[in-house]
């Protein structure tokens, strides 16, 4: 398993080593001890299962308000999507900046996404699956996040009128979020 670290402080892109033969595949998707390695230690109390049926949905940009904030390993088992975190940890040096990447099916990529980032993604292909583990537990009174298309961002979400529910159609700006995090 290759865990790299992106410019971002506690963000890593997650490579397992998949084992293919002609009955399909095989990896080991978390492994706690590979992670304490990195001196990544986390105590996942819940995972998570999403499915979209249609392309262009985009699911966020959300976050957890701390004491509930949460860490998550996110990954894609079928389909795939463009993942998108902000960083809203205003000791960061990457404060108030975004990373992108494709997860999918086919390429087992996974993020670790750490505590003080807004999380979101845009699904690319039907009948998407996207799984993620929590370290801490959801709270519905500690919910925040950011509106998809904030011009301060300038996230290039690659789709103009993207599929939304009613709730992140509503978001805030990214200048109602900050300060939430030291």
């Amino acid at each position: 398993m290759n865990i790299l670290q992106t410019e971002f402080e506690g963000l890593y892109v997650i490579e397992p080593k998949v084992f293919k033969d002609d009955r399909g595949f095989f990896y080991e998707s978390y492994s706690d001890k590979a992670f304490a390695e990195k001196g990544l230690k986390f105590d996942f109390v819940q995972d998570n299962h999403a499915k979209s049926t249609d392309t262009g949905v985009i699911r966020g940009l959300h976050y957890q308000k701390p004491p509930f904030d949460q860490a998550k390993l996110v990954r894609v088992t079928k389909g795939a999507v463009y993942d998108v975190v902000v960083d809203l940890r205003q000791s960061s040096k990457t404060y108030q900046k975004w990373f992108g990447i494709e997860l999918s099916g086919g390429n087992f990529k996974q993020l670790l996404v750490p505590r003080g980032f807004a999380h979101g993604y845009l699904v690319l292909k039907p009948e998407t699956e996207f799984l993620y583990k929590v370290d801490n537990l959801y709270s519905k009174e500690s919910e925040g996040g950011i509106l998809w298309n904030d011009p301060t961002l300038q996230i290039d979400w690659m789709v103009a009128k993207p599929l939304l529910s009613d709730k992140d159609a509503k978001l805030p700006l990214l200048a109602e979020s900050l300060g939430i995090f030291p």
